[in-house]
This record gives structure tokens, C-alpha cells and sequence, in this order.
């Protein structure tokens, strides 16, 4: 299940300081670089490749999300966290440990998980509040804020978001200065915005 080699760095697809469709309340997010699943019409198809994006230590992600007492927590998406678990652990502990919550894209079953016998996959899903477990299925559409295919499930591993609301708007359009636009969440239509995107 882990593809990435290196305990105290990860490999990052992107990093979002600030976001409200990615989880409970105001939350960094980190996007990691490879995913073993390839599940089709997947969102993020640039990073599947293992080999892209760059490689970021632990520590320097511990200080970004640290660095801003605003946020609730970190959610980690990708490409597929698992797929760097032990990195991603090590990460997942040290904002725990300051307080702040953890949530957890996976194209991973819960079972599957649970089932991997690896160390990094037990550390990872023991440093999460929140686990949003399955694969994309393209032609089974969700309308949960958080669940891109209703195939997928919520998997409550603390206390800490039961009951509460998990995500403030579903989508998120993000203009940089240089007119770039970043788009994150779960837009109703991803298809269609894809067109767009690239239109």
C-alpha cells in the first residue's frame, strides 16, 4: 500500500493554507503525489503520478499547518494519503498532539486498511478523527458535502467531529494574482467544470 520510501519527507501535490469545503471549519489542506488506485474520472488526474510534484519534509508541513492558529485542523487528499502513510503519520501526530483535528481522503476501504498489516497504515488511521473511506465511482453521485460518490463512507475514529456540521460550502474557486484559479471541494458537476477548466 506505501509507495513513497521516506519516513520524514512526503511527496506534495499542493498545499492549501485555508479552506472551508475540505472538512469541519476553516481547515489547511495537503494534496500528496500518487495514487495507486486510478479510479476513473478522478478529480485530480495530475496527481496520480507518483512521480510528480515535489518531495517536502515533515517538519516544514508541521510548520505551515502550526503556523496559523486560525485553523480547525488538516485534511490530507491527494493522490492517495495511505500510499505515504508513514510520512503522513508522523505528520498527522504532531498537529494532534497541538490540538488541531485530522481528516483523511482514501480511495482505501476501511477493512482494506485495517487489513494492510503495515505499520504506517496503522499509525495514519490512529493520528485521524476522521476517515472518508472507498473509491471514486464516477456513475454513483453524491450530495454529502464531503462524499464524492455515495459509495464512499464516513468513518468516525475519535469523538471529535460526530454531530457536528463537516463542511461549511461544498465548493471552492480559489483566483490567484496571476489569474490562475484553483478549484477544490466537490463540485456537483465535475465533469463539466473540467470542460471548462480546460476549454
Amino acid at each position: 500500500m506505501s509507495s513513497y520510501a521516506e519516513p520524514d519527507h512526503l511527496r506534495m501535490a499542493a498545499y492549501l493554507p485555508r479552506s472551508l469545503a475540505n472538512g469541519p471549519g476553516q481547515r489547511a489542506v495537503l494534496w500528496v503525489q500518487g495514487c495507486p488506485q486510478r479510479c476513473p474520472g478522478c478529480f485530480n488526474p495530475d496527481f496520480l503520478s507518483a512521480g510528480g510534484g515535489r518531495s517536502v519534509a515533515v517538519d516544514a508541513v508541521v510548520g505551515w499547518v502550526l503556523e496559523d492558529p486560525e485553523t480547525e485542523g488538516l485534511s490530507l487528499s491527494g493522490g492517495e494519503p495511505f500510499a505515504q502513510a508513514a510520512a503522513l503519520a508522523a505528520v498527522s501526530e504532531r498537529v494532534r498532539a497541538a490540538g488541531k483535528g485530522v481528516l483523511v481522503f482514501t480511495g482505501f476501504t476501511l477493512r482494506r486498511l485495517r487489513a494492510s498489516g503495515q505499520p504506517g497504515v496503522r499509525r495514519l488511521l490512529a493520528a485521524a478523527d476522521l476517515l472518508v473511506a472507498g473509491p471514486f465511482v464516477r456513475n454513483a453521485p453524491s450530495r454529502h458535502p464531503l462524499l464524492a460518490s455515495a459509495n464512499q463512507e464516513l468513518v468516525y475514529l475519535t469523538e471529535r467531529y460526530r454531530g457536528q456540521s463537516l463542511a461549511p460550502c461544498r465548493t471552492e474557486f480559489r483566483i490567484g494574482a496571476s489569474g490562475s484559479v484553483m478549484v477544490t471541494g466537490f463540485p456537483a458537476d465535475a465533469d463539466a467544470l473540467r470542460r471548462v477548466q480546460t476549454s
